[in-house]
């Protein structure tokens, strides 16, 4: 048994300061206030945390890269990269550039990785594509997933991904999707869908809610114009989002609010409760200019023709920032980072602190500084 001491506990809606928690082969055991809970003498090992935050590790369902190589060109690099800032469950995303091949042998090799110890924080896949809307994305020159949907082309990619892929990100508009969603699922029931890279309308989005749809990948980012009438505005997938209580919000949240304005994150914030959002970084590996206008951005990506190409962030990052833009409290950064996303993709063993939970768990100041990480109750 390891005791945690002298901490404050995050839990997913409150605080409990001056207190003590206990883990045992990788999972919680015990917590509370110091002066209800006695350390035993058979504990093998007591921390002081010396008065810090004690919160669950980070679950970022989205993100392709450590802001500098894919997690399939060096996936122990990136997966580091993303446990040092806390992130003890990631999910790397493989987009749409990649052809059916390319496709499968990404997948391939993320399988393996998962088998190395140090690759312990990938517990999956989350696949940006095939199908997205072709107007929308960084180096969406590149897509070759423009044609009909084709069951013969995208089967291998399902076959390969089956039980890793726990999210199917999808433009709901395009011809015969549902084709595509009713392989996925009958692949693997339990696959969670997402909208993305989409011009749907909100009846498009809403028809694939009852199969699972319950994600808008980086919310109000690559999404479809709302022009209907001139006089007017429309509605598209972002109104879709907000509306619908069963969609959580990915939201991209940089420095300089540049992915989502920080009026629109406190807006979505509003609509949406703090249940219904998820804080992804979606890094990406890329090295286009940086486009007027954008000096001193250090956060964000760029591709060769000046498109943002996702976040050079990890989620302590993000948290930061969204406490910034918001207001948002320690309590709730964390929810948004942990706890809604491992409920959104079913992560039910983790992203909580509770007993018989896993003992992912992160030491952190007020400023969301990483002190310390646990992965299944070891420090790393």
């Amino acid at each position: 048994m390891t005791a945690i001491k002298n901490v404050v506990l995050i839990m997913k809606d409150h605080l409990i300061p001056d207190a003590v928690l206990f883990m045992e082969k990788g999972e919680i055991s015990a917590f509370g206030e110091m002066t209800q809970l006695e350390i035993p003498k058979e504990c093998e090992k007591v921390i002081d945390g010396q008065g810090a935050f004690l919160g669950p590790g980070f679950i970022d369902i989205h993100t392709h890269s450590d802001g500098e190589v894919f997690f399939t060109e060096d996936p122990v690099k990136a997966a580091d990269h993303h446990l040092k800032h806390g992130t003890t469950t990631v999910l790397p995303a493989l987009y749409f550039s990649m052809d059916a091949k390319e496709y499968v042998e990404a997948i391939s090799i993320l399988r393996e990785a998962m088998k190395d110890p140090a690759c312990a924080n990938i517990s999956g896949i989350y696949m940006e594509g095939p199908y997205l809307n072709p107007a929308f994305g960084c180096d969406r020159e590149s897509n070759p997933w423009r044609g009909p949907i084709v069951r013969d082309d995208y089967m291998p990619v399902i076959e390969a991904a089956w039980d890793l892929a726990k999210v199917w990100a999808l433009a709901p508009e395009r011809e015969h999707i549902l084709d595509f969603v009713l392989d996925v699922k009958k692949k693997n029931p339990a696959a969670v869908l997402a909208v993305a890279h989409s011009e749907a309308t909100p009846r498009q989005v809403e028809a694939l809610m009852p199969y699972g749809l319950r994600i808008g990948t980086h919310h109000t980012n690559a999404t479809g114009t709302l022009e209907k009438y001139p006089e007017c505005r429309g509605v598209c997938v972002d109104e879709a989002v907000n509306y619908n209580d069963g969609i959580y919000a990915e939201l991209i949240c940089d420095s300089k609010g540049i992915h989502v304005d920080p009026y629109m994150l406190r807006l979505v914030r509003k609509i949406k409760g703090d249940d219904r959002i998820i804080l992804v970084s979606d890094a990406y590996a890329c090295d286009g200019p940086i486009p007027p206008g954008y000096e001193g951005v250090y956060d964000i990506n760029f591709d060769y023709t000046g498109e943002i190409a996702g976040s050079k962030m990890t989620l302590d990052i993000a948290c930061r920032n969204m406490m910034k833009h918001t207001g948002a409290s320690i309590v709730d950064v964390f929810r948004f980072a942990s706890y809604n996303p491992a409920c959104a993709v079913g992560f039910y063993d983790r992203g909580e602190i509770a007993v018989g939970k896993r003992a992912d768990l992160l030491v952190v100041d007020h400023n969301i500084t990483i002190k310390n990480v646990i992965l299944k109750g070891e420090m790393q």
